[in-house]
């Protein structure tokens, strides 16, 4: 049979020691860069780092060593080269001219997974615009041909260039994106209504923890989830049954390191249900050698959103790769350090379905204390107040 798929794109990546950044932190980010590159197809061949107390403000690395770069890509005719940090128009431009390669930064390779995980109309149009606000600065100097949906006679200036015509077609279509995504909220926004006075349940965490596995298993549903960077980009929202008493339970968009402000801000009406959400499970992967950066970074994200002072219980996961040289049972794990200083929290193993009951009854009692100040008049549904 013949294989018609074409080859994975080969790539560099290349990050920054400096003084913001010391070089165990450039390499782990480069190791997550690597994750997201191998989500979007690509095959890294090198990496490459300098020590620059500010990255240069003309080609962001060193120009001895860009050179070094360069001379690399051509004798092993690499495809792409993937910068940490997000580049600056100029700073883009002159990298491709010395390269002679198609350069990306950690933005638009985001961008570009966001755009391939984009399954309904309303991700579609968030990530949509937050391309064009990413690619708008940044025209100068790229190939970019768009398609005319506006012009003729009348109607283009005089001794108007190109590039300004691109410029005023991606003004235009953000403009309606805008629009379309403010309709999309309104329906979303009487979805959410239209729910009732149920209490809800959200997930939120890092990407790549384990939230759409344990989604999967406290919702009995199908929730797609694999290994990979940003599997979920769609909110799901399934209604659970735990015992004898239903709660809806949400799934949401994973955060990450360096999240580009284009997404935070097109992505804001898609995380309204975890600003509307009754009870936040925080799902950390324990396993992670970065698990505590992980958690911070989710905890910024949710103070920006303005959810940081909402119940959360910190649900530590994959507790059966924590440690595979001395495992902890969960009793040792309770009276730990982690958790000492991250209460109320609860070990967990999605994947072994270790201690997921106590999950089970943690959210049992909490969500029937929030229900029964709703429906005062259920508690006959429950009158010894026992989980079953």
């Amino acid at each position: 049979m013949i294989n018609l798929a074409p080859p994975a794109e080969t790539a560099v990546l290349v990050g920054l020691i400096s003084s913001q950044q010391d070089e165990a932190t450039a390499r782990e980010y480069i190791d997550e860069l690597e994750f997201l590159a191998d989500t979007a197809g690509a095959v890294v061949v090198k990496k490459f780092f300098q020590r620059l107390d500010v990255a240069n403000p003309r080609t962001f690395v060193g120009e001895g060593k860009l050179l070094e770069i360069a001379e690399f890509i051509k004798e092993n005719e690499i495809t792409l080269v993937i910068f940490d940090d997000e580049l600056t128009p100029s700073q883009l431009k002159n990298i491709e001219k010395k390269t002679n390669c198609k350069v990306l930064d950690r933005t638009n390779l985001i961008l570009d997974i966001f755009a391939k995980r984009a399954r309904t109309s309303h991700a579609k149009t968030q990530v949509e615009l937050a391309q064009y606000q990413y690619l708008l600065p940044r025209l100068v100097g790229m190939w970019t041909h768009l398609e005319r949906q506006r012009g003729g006679i009348g109607l283009r200036g005089p001794g108007e260039t190109e590039i300004e015509t691109d410029r005023r077609v991606i003004r235009d279509r953000i403009a309606r994106l805008k629009e379309q995504l403010k309709k999309i909220d309104t329906q979303m926004a009487t979805q959410r209504k239209n729910r009732g006075q149920m209490v809800r349940v959200c997930l939120v965490g890092y990407t790549n923890v384990g939230k759409s596995t344990l989604m999967n298993l406290l919702s009995k549903s199908d929730v797609f989830a694999e290994n990979k960077l940003f599997a979920t980009l769609d909110t799901t929202v399934r209604k659970v049954v735990v015992g004898n008493l239903p709660f809806l339970l949400s799934d949401t968009v994973g955060f990450i390191r360096k999240l580009p402000h284009h997404l935070v801000e097109s992505f804001k009406s898609t995380l309204d249900e975890v600003r509307e959400a009754d009870i936040l499970l925080h799902v950390v992967d324990i396993s992670h050698p970065s698990y505590e950066d992980q958690l911070a970074v989710v905890n910024q994200t949710l103070k920006e959103l303005g959810a940081a002072n909402k119940l959360t219980y910190v649900v530590f996961n994959k507790i059966d790769a924590y440690m595979p040289d001395n495992p902890l049972c969960v009793e040792e794990l309770n009276n730990s350090y982690i958790a000492s200083v991250n209460a109320p929290c609860i070990f967990i193993s999605a994947k072994n379905k270790t201690n997921i009951e106590n999950l089970r009854k943690t959210l049992y009692d909490k969500v029937k204390e929030i229900h029964i100040t709703r429906y005062p008049y259920d508690n006959f549904l429950y009158p010894d107040g026992e989980f079953v």
